[in-house]
Parts: C-alpha cells; structure tokens; sequence
C-alpha cells in the first residue's frame, strides 16, 4: 500500500466502494464504524465463494479448507496485535463481547464481597457497565477514577485507588468520545507494583490509531473491533495471557468448545476453542485479516502522522469560529477524534445541518455518559477521521460548522 502526498488519503477512496460510489460524501465517523476497502470485500466473498464449510467439524477437503483460512487469519490478526501465541487471540462478535467475557468468566470466578474493582471515568459504557454490574452482583465496591482537566486519566488518582482489595482495573487505550490516549505502559507498571488486580484494556480505539505489542505490554487482556479496523462487523478479538485464560470456565457452552460430555459432566476444549462456542464466524475473520494486512502496509506511523495533521487542519478551523469549545488533550496527543460543542447549538441540530453539507459526524453521549456527565454536557458532536480521509473531509467539516454557527447567530 502506497501513502498518497500530504493532504490526500493513505487509502485512496477508489479502493473504498461506498466512497467512491459517493464522491460527495466526507465520513467523519469512523470511530463509530470504518468503511470497508475492496480488499476486505474480495477477502470476504472469497470465503463463501471457494471454502464456504464449516470449520474444525469435516473430514473433508472443504472443510479443512476452512479451517486454514481461519487459522491463518487467526495467526494474521495476532501477529498485527504483537501476540506470539495465536491460540490466545480469541475471535467474538465485538470489543462488547470480549469484555462482557472476561467479567463473566473470570470476574465471577474471582471477585467477591469486599473486593474493588476499578474503572475509569473515560470508559465507554462496554467497559463499564459490564464491571458496574460485576460488582453489584458479587458486592464488590466499584471505584471510579477521575480525570484531569484534559479529559485524561489521571495517574495520581489512579495510584491512589489501588491496593490489596483491587482485583480488576478496566482502562480505555484511547477515548472513544474524546480520543485521549492512556499512557498504557505507566498504568501497567502502576497496576503491577500496587496490586495483584487483573488488568483489562479496551482497545476498540486503539487497535486502529496505536501500535498494540500485547505480549510486551504486560496487561491480562486487550479487546477490539474488526469494523473499526476497516473490517467487518461482528467480529473482534480478545487477546489474553495463556496461564489466565487457561483458568478461566467457557461463559458460553455448545459445539466445538468440549472435550467430552458426559451425562453429568463435561470437560473443556483447548485454547482458543473452549471460548468459541458454535460456528464461528470464519468469513468476518479471515476479511478481518485482510482489514490488518491493508493497514499493516500502509504502517501504524503513517496512520498516526496523517491523522494528527487533519486533525490540526480541523481543529484550527474550529477554533477561530465563536462559541466552539473542543474537548481532550492537543490534538498532537490525541487519536483521530474531534470532539467539540457549539454554543446553543445542540449537537444533533450540528450533525443535522453537517448532513446537509454531506458531512457524516456523530452527535450524543458516545455511549459514556459517566464523562459527559464529568464534561458537565449532554452530548458531543464528534469527528473522526481515519486513513481513507483527506483534507477535503476536514474543510468541508470547517465549513459545515460555520455554516451552522451563522445560522444560529453565534457569537
């Protein structure tokens, strides 16, 4: 995969159907969901159209062929996420999934009355109220770490709340509804020397901006999305250690995650099968594969460059219009998410007006209320950008807001 020159996309928007199809259209909403790239399509049709069996259950050639597409897609993905152990990459629906997995099976297993478990007020609600919930079932004590003034996790606050009761601390690697990135290395080394706590990242937003070397990071699990990854939905991974996963009971029984079943008992499948219960999604993964091969070639430091600059170009745009305020770190240290305010301009009324200048935006509580609550607002209006975006996506977003800031008599 060839970048383009400064100013234009790293994907060309002819290797995109939808977009090409629209020549008109600026997605800024790819932290919600990523458009798919012709080569993840072909990936995917080519699936159905030459190993369309079911894997791990025939005998025969086409299943088999089935079964090494999904392994090598399994091997591609952990390779992109820095897992050396392919059999602890686990395939689930989503982020959603991988994270309800781990408070199911290892949280119920583990947590109890008096224990803490330890969120961030940054998290998306998938990685909150799976916890929120833990702990009211099991009697735990949910502890909530602030931010700093720039919408940042704070890591004095942090380290205060650890200690020998904390038994899972669930971190956001980058904000969905901001995109403040969390120094991950710092919360690991924070987490290991002040507790014994099971450390759960949720890299839906990660995955996609920021190099994720899993086996050196030194956390319990990481969770993300094929469909923020230019794949498709209903498809995501959880990477794990091998000696917690081992540990941990199946939260879901049926095909291919057995050994024996017995009339009374059964017994449990090797790793990663006993967490992959049923026909597994074979063609969402090996077009995920596909997803982290385009991305591999055009390079994670490209990625980050290319956004980084279209943010600024944005975010400068914003600045000088009245009654804008824009939310998280600097835009140098923030992931592809522009999230901002206008003054009695509610967000739905901006995406509204953005629409019309066929500016695709997100407008709402970004699933996390708990910091918009903390932002003291009832929505944001969010861009986002990703690799298929160019210069022209953030005029046109420039524009739109202007437009909308006229309209309404700002300022």
């Amino acid at each position: 995969m060839t970048a383009t020159t400064a100013g234009g996309a790293l994907l060309p928007r002819d290797q995109v159907p939808l977009l090409a199809a629209h020549p008109g259209l600026h997605y800024l909403d790819s932290a919600a969901t990523t458009q798919k790239p012709l080569a993840v399509l072909d990936a995917e049709r080519a699936f159905y159209s030459t190993a369309n069996a079911n894997p791990h259950r025939g005998a025969y050639a086409l299943s088999v062929a089935a079964t090494d597409a999904l392994h090598d897609a399994r091997a591609a993905v952990a390779r992109f996420l820095g897992v050396g152990d392919p059999a602890c990459c686990l395939f689930t629906r989503g982020t959603t999934e991988a994270l309800n997995l781990v408070a199911r099976s290892w949280g119920e297993a583990h947590v109890r009355a008096g224990d803490e478990v330890v969120v961030t007020a940054l998290e998306h609600h998938a990685n909150f109220v799976p916890w929120q919930q833990l702990a009211r079932r099991t009697g735990a004590t949910l502890r909530i770490v602030p931010l700093t003034a720039r919408q940042e996790v704070d890591l004095d606050a942090l380290a205060a709340v650890l200690g020998a009761r904390t038994r899972v601390v669930a971190v956001t690697h980058v904000s969905n509804a901001v995109g403040a990135v969390t120094p991950l290395e710092a919360v690991v080394a924070l987490v290991r020397a002040r507790s014994d706590a099971l450390l759960v990242v949720d890299g839906a937003q990660g995955a996609p901006h920021l190099p994720v070397a899993f086996d050196a990071l030194g956390a319990d699990f990481y969770a993300c999305s094929g469909h923020k990854l230019l794949g498709p939905m209903g498809v995501g991974v959880l990477a794990g250690r091998r000696a917690v996963l081992e540990a941990m009971p199946p939260w879901h029984h049926g095909g291919d995650m057995i050994e024996v079943v017995g009339d009374e008992d059964s017994t449990w499948n090797v790793l990663p099968h006993r967490f992959e219960a049923g026909t597994p999604n074979a063609a969402g993964a090996v077009a995920l594969a596909a997803a982290v091969r385009v991305l591999e070639g055009i390079g994670v430091p490209a990625i980050r460059a290319h956004e980084v600059a279209l943010l600024a170009r944005a975010e400068a745009r914003l600045q000088a219009l009245p009654g804008v305020t824009i939310y998280g770190p600097p835009a140098a240290e923030r992931s592809g998410v522009l999230s901002f305010t206008v003054d009695g301009v509610h967000p739905h009324d901006l995406a509204t007006i953005l629409d019309q200048h066929g500016v695709c935006i997100r407008a709402g509580h970004h699933c996390a209320q708990p910091l918009m609550r903390r932002l003291e607002v009832p929505a944001t209006a969010r861009a986002s950008f990703y690799v298929y975006s160019d210069e022209a996506d953030a005029d046109a977003l420039a524009d739109g807001v202007a437009d909308a800031v006229r309209l309404f008599g700002v300022g």
